[in-house]
């Protein structure tokens, strides 16, 4: 395992990785960690010409056993602690496999770190510059990839260009919708069920917060719903006291989360609406507007899960069975 550290980590891996004949990238967590990745599989899809990306469960990984999984394929591997035993398990298979495997995880002697061929490493906690956290480093790995296997791919560059300037980009968002989200967590804090909704690149920002925030940290009952299924049946449950968070983009994919958004205007009421377009993002290289969208709007709504913990006294740190009971 090759370990360096920050930035210098991720461009010794990017350097390490032109060499080798790359099909196919499997983006491999549980969790929130695997909810980062969204963003990162959709510029694949939409940009590359030479690239297949997917994203697992790290269990599922292993139980479904893809069959293009090669020595031509790199799997992305990503657990904060590094000590998540499925997704170890699944580096470990995948090295079996003779793919190539990168992790990003905060702790270098981690049981992860320990299963891969490189370790990208990242800066943690409340006071870190987004430009070092891992959420930024996945997807410039991604843009990387594009850069060193498509040459004329110039989104990386744009990124790395936009990085000194993004602490403060992040910093006016959250300001700019401080006040929603005080009055947001004030006015329904006591609900049993609050719905997340978004689409495209920003999907995993609203299914990270109904998994690990709503539910996890917050013992709030939570579904996910993609904007583009919300009119095959979930929009029937939409009603003046169901609350939602919908998310509004930059990418392709705007029209689908502004379509659900018409909707929830005219038949909801108990709404948070977390639209990209209120961001800005004149510090940003406008070429990646839609890919830093993701990234900002995570921001915000951690500062949303920190006024719901403050103000129903449950801390995000509290937890009934993760690490305390056998599951």
């Amino acid at each position: 395992m090759k370990n360096y550290t920050g930035q210098d980590s991720l461009s010794k891996t990017l350097e390490a990785l032109n060499s080798k004949n790359i099909k196919r990238v499997f983006y491999v967590a549980c969790g929130g960690s695997s909810a980062l990745t969204y963003s990162s599989k959709y510029i694949i899809d939409r940009d590359s010409k030479t690239l297949s990306a997917e994203v697992y469960n790290s269990n599922e990984f292993i139980y479904r056993n893809p069959k293009l999984l090669d020595e031509d394929s790199l799997v992305i591997a990503i657990s904060h602690l590094g000590n998540t035993p499925e997704t170890t398990a699944a580096a470990e298979f995948a090295q079996r496999k003779g793919a190539t495997v990168v992790s990003f995880t905060y702790e270098s002697e981690s049981p992860l770190a320990k299963a891969s061929h490189y370790r990208i490493d990242y800066q943690y906690g409340p006071q870190v510059n987004p430009a070092d956290s891992r959420n930024v480093l996945i997807i410039q790995l991604t843009l990387g990839l594009l850069k060193i296997k498509e040459d004329d791919h110039g989104k990386y560059d744009a990124l790395v260009s936009s990085l000194p300037e993004l602490d403060d980009t992040v910093k006016k968002a959250m300001e700019t919708y401080r006040d929603k989200s005080i009055k947001f967590a004030n006015k329904y804090k006591d609900e049993n069920m609050i719905y997340t909704m978004a689409s495209g690149s920003n999907y995993g920002v609203a299914y990270t917060f109904a998994i690990c925030i709503l539910m996890e940290a917050q013992w709030i009952n939570s579904h996910a719903i993609h904007a583009g299924e919300f009119f095959h049946g979930p929009f029937e449950i939409v009603d003046k006291n169901t609350p939602f968070v919908l998310l509004l983009g930059l990418d392709e994919t705007r029209f689908m989360e502004e379509r659900a958004l018409k909707f929830l205007n005219k038949y909801g009421e108990k709404l948070y609406i977390l639209d990209a377009k209120d961001f800005d993002l004149s510090k940003v290289d406008e070429s990646i507007h839609g890919e830093i969208t993701s990234v900002i709007q995570l921001y915000v709504l951690r500062s949303l899960s920190r006024e719901f913990a403050e103000v129903r006294n449950h801390p995000l740190e509290t937890r009934r069975y993760m690490h305390k009971v056998e599951y």
